[in-house]
């Protein structure tokens, strides 16, 4: 069976992530990965800690985990009819073997480094164990949002982060990409990137 392609979104807070999560999961059909963060602040308050950033961490891999099964069931069910199918029903396949993940454990580190100073090891060692299969950069060109769990509405944090994902990214193994553009275009520009490098449509 087609392995499963896992494409993480990540870059800095109001940069259009979940939102650029749902549309490409809408598009290909298949399911998205949400932020575990946000409902575990919304639930214990954002008056956040150095131990409740770990505890967020090892939410989002557990959340990250389920989807994961979720998309192998969602294949699996399609899979038993491919032989059968016409050749157009097979890029509906391999899109359902796509999983988009908004924030991985490079955002947990980021995060726990710019507000403490220090990071977890299990984050550390999730990093080095977990695989995936392309990053989308969201670039800084959407206005900042506020909303009650958002901390850096300055320009300069902004781009500050940007750089520090960026570093990161430039300096692993995975494929990525920056995506810019408004609206619709910022959607087209990711879509791209997914087609050139799975060959689906």
């Amino acid at each position: 069976m087609e392995k499963i392609k896992k494409i993480v979104v990540i870059g800095p807070e109001s940069t259009g992530k979940s939102s650029l999560c749902e549309a490409l999961s809408k598009h290909y059909q298949t399911i998205w990965c949400r932020e575990y963060a946000r409902e575990y602040l919304i639930e214990n308050g954002k008056d956040y800690s150095y131990h409740d950033l770990l505890s967020i961490a090892k939410g989002q891999i557990a959340l990250e985990e389920n989807c994961i099964k979720e998309v192998r069931e969602i294949g699996g069910a399609k899979g038993q009819n491919l032989e059968n199918s016409l050749l157009d029903n097979l890029s509906d396949f391999l899109s359902s073997r796509l999983l988009f993940i908004d924030t991985d454990m490079y955002v947990m580190k980021v995060w726990c480094e710019y507000v403490f100073n220090r990071c977890h090891n299990f984050i550390l060692e999730e990093i080095a164990s977990r695989k995936y299969d392309l990053y989308l950069l969201c670039d800084t060109d959407l206005p900042w949002v506020a909303d009650e769990l958002r901390e850096y509405p300055d320009e300069h944090s902004r781009k500050e982060l940007f750089e520090i994902y960026l570093d990161i990214l430039v300096n692993q193994e995975v494929p990525f990409s920056i995506i810019n553009g408004q609206d619709n275009m910022r959607i087209a520009n990711a879509i791209k990137v997914l087609e050139e490098l799975f060959i689906i449509h």
